[in-house]
């Protein structure tokens, strides 16, 4: 017998968590347009290949977010700086975008508070393998990640 809820129970737990670090506990829905939006302008940015191996290690469900849509593209989007991402995330959440997020400083935090999440939930190899592939601009917004051991 298939039980999907388990599914449903890893990707609440990703959706509360960042309810909780964006501080909207009482308010999942606009937690989750959130999520959503940062995911979708990530994906936008990464190539095919490093958005398969990160979506490799996510839940089901947020499989599911992460790829609902998409329009892959031969050549990610040249978001080069943290204003033009947080423009997309505002973008991404259409219609109601600038209602979640009203100012750039907002946008970023937003930001930031999701992939603190989503770093919680892939390795900090596959971490270190997307900051290789975007530009250093926008590194602040994964927060500190673990260096890579010397050899």
């Amino acid at each position: 017998m298939m039980d999907f809820n388990k599914y449903a129970a890893k990707g609440n737990q990703i959706l509360d968590e960042v309810a909780v670090e964006l501080g909207f506990v009482d308010d999942r829905e606009r937690a989750g347009r959130i999520l959503r939006a940062v995911l979708h302008t990530l994906r936008e940015r990464l190539t095919i290949q490093e958005s398969f191996q990160l979506i490799a290690q996510l839940p089901f469900v947020i499989k599911a977010l992460y790829v609902e849509g998409w329009k892959y593209q031969e050549k990610p989007f040249r978001i080069k700086h943290i204003g033009e991402f947080v423009k997309n995330v505002i973008h991404e959440d259409f219609p109601v975008g600038h209602h979640d997020i009203s100012t750039a400083k907002d946008g970023e935090n937003a930001i930031m508070a999701v992939l603190k999440v989503i770093k919680r939930h892939v390795s900090e190899g596959e971490i270190r393998d997307i900051l290789a592939t975007i530009p250093a601009d926008l590194h602040p917004l994964w927060g500190e990640v673990k260096k890579e051991p010397s050899s």
